[in-house]
């Protein structure tokens, strides 16, 4: 019994990190409509900026901070020098951050090498609490715990700012939001840097646990991808409650039918693709 609950904390904290990544992807998506292709790049880029200034004697916390504003700034240059000259070329856009995925993916080859870098847990969180009967890792529990903060800071962001009602107006009608005066372009750099920034915050928080390694991209975009199409582009309930559905069924898909693992996890999103390919909680893009 102790097992499938810890297994579930294992879903849960997953799921944490990828609402921490699908949450500005989705956005993004929502707002710009296009899938951002170099998100996945940014978690992994954002990791090894987080060992790079840990190596050089920051604190953990202050390593993640720090990575997290170095990808703000490389995600609006990214939105202001190369997305924006291409405004309304989905297809060109789309290309342009495939290409720039195996570009970061090279240079952080180059520059870290191919060995998996393991990053230690935070001082004071290591060991593991016990609740009841059974023990959980405590550095799993804190996980879970900034997720849910980030969430609601995010929330109060969209639904109690002034910017957080105009990205939702960007997001629902770009056009209307262009005729009210909203200028969508600086909305466009806010989320884009917004998002890539929580990314590489999530990157380095999620090191002790995933470890930080070539391929790191490749791994976590496919998971973003599905939880913002089971959730709904533009849609923060939708990215936490599809970042945690995707969080079990990876989890549990992988111990109770792990030669069916992948079955289990792109099932719902071809079914969502066909019933309601807006997503669960996603309006239908005008």
């Amino acid at each position: 019994m102790s097992q499938w609950l810890l297994l579930g904390v294992n879903s849960i904290t997953l799921g944490g990190l990828l609402f921490l990544l699908s949450a500005g992807f989705s956005l993004i998506f929502g707002l710009m409509r296009i899938p951002n292709l170099t998100h996945g790049s940014f978690f992994m880029l954002g990791a090894y900026l987080g060992v790079t200034f840990l190596g050089l004697g920051f604190d953990f916390w202050l390593a993640a901070l720090l990575a997290a504003a170095a990808m703000a700034v490389v995600g609006g240059g990214i939105e202001r020098l190369l997305l924006r000259r291409l405004q309304g070329q989905e297809l060109a856009q789309v290309l342009v951050t495939l290409g720039l995925s195996f570009m970061i993916a090279d240079l952080c080859l180059m520059l870290w090498g191919g060995d998996p870098i393991p990053l230690d847990t935070p001082p004071g969180l290591g060991g593991a609490v016990p609740i009841a009967s059974i023990v959980f890792p405590t550095y799993r529990l804190a996980i879970v715990a900034i997720a849910v903060v980030i969430a609601v800071l995010l929330w109060l962001m969209l639904e109690r700012t002034r910017l957080g009602a105009m990205i939702r107006a960007g997001v629902d009608d770009p056009a209307m939001a262009r005729v009210t005066g909203i200028r969508v372009s600086r909305l466009f750099t806010i989320v884009f840097c917004l998002g890539a920034a929580i990314a590489g915050f999530a990157g380095v928080i999620g090191g002790p646990i995933l470890s930080v390694y070539p391929g790191l991209d490749s791994d976590m975009l496919p998971l973003a991808l599905i939880v913002v199409i089971l959730g709904g582009t533009g849609s923060l309930l939708g990215a936490l409650v599809g970042s945690l559905i995707i969080g079990f069924l990876y989890n549990y898909g992988q111990v109770l039918f792990p030669e069916l693992a992948y079955i289990i996890l792109f099932l719902p999103m071809l079914l969502i693709l066909l019933f309601r390919p807006q997503g669960l909680f996603g309006s239908r893009v005008p």
